[in-house]
């Protein structure tokens, strides 16, 4: 196998492994746990909370027009993946394709909720007594790791990605 066949196999199986997990957590979240009842994990800083976001992160554009929303979370999300593929055929550099690796497996677990569904489903509420972080889920913590990832290779190559 060519190493870009071997990029490519990595690329996919690490991406279907989170997309299986983020939706695997959805499916358990949806028929076990009724939206409006949180269940305690640790008191004061963690429960599972099912929510349905019909906006983006944060819940942003929620209440916007519908061809509004169709264009930025069901056409615009393509675009990014085509951009994906883009970096991933230029990059060598192992943590960079697991970031994008990630990304992908994350937007693409997001994007199957949009489609199926035309909500996410959110789940993880993580807070400090009443302060509370927008609740996420298994693909929203993939991309902020690998957002983080490609933040800290952009930083340590001296601004530029296309180094590797």
């Amino acid at each position: 196998m060519s190493s870009l066949s071997a990029k490519y196999l990595f690329i996919a199986v690490i991406s279907a492994c989170i997309l299986c997990l983020d939706q695997a957590t959805k499916i358990f979240i949806h028929t076990q746990i009724s939206m409006g009842e949180p269940k305690t994990v640790i008191e004061n800083f963690f429960h599972i909370s099912y929510v349905r976001n019909t906006g983006g992160a944060f819940g942003f554009f929620a209440e916007s027009h519908d061809f509004f929303r169709f264009i930025l979370f069901k056409f615009f999300p393509l675009i990014c993946v085509g951009l994906i593929f883009m970096m991933l055929k230029q990059t060598h550099d192992r943590f960079q394709v697991l970031a994008l690796s990630f990304i992908l497996g994350g937007a693409g677990g997001n994007y199957l909720d949009r489609i199926r569904l035309g909500y996410v489903i959110d789940f993880i509420d993580w807070h400090i007594k009443d302060w509370h972080w927008p609740t996420f889920n298994v693909a929203d913590a993939f991309i902020v790791i690998g957002i983080c990832i490609l933040l800290f290779i952009y930083i340590r190559q001296g601004n530029s990605l296309e180094k590797t």
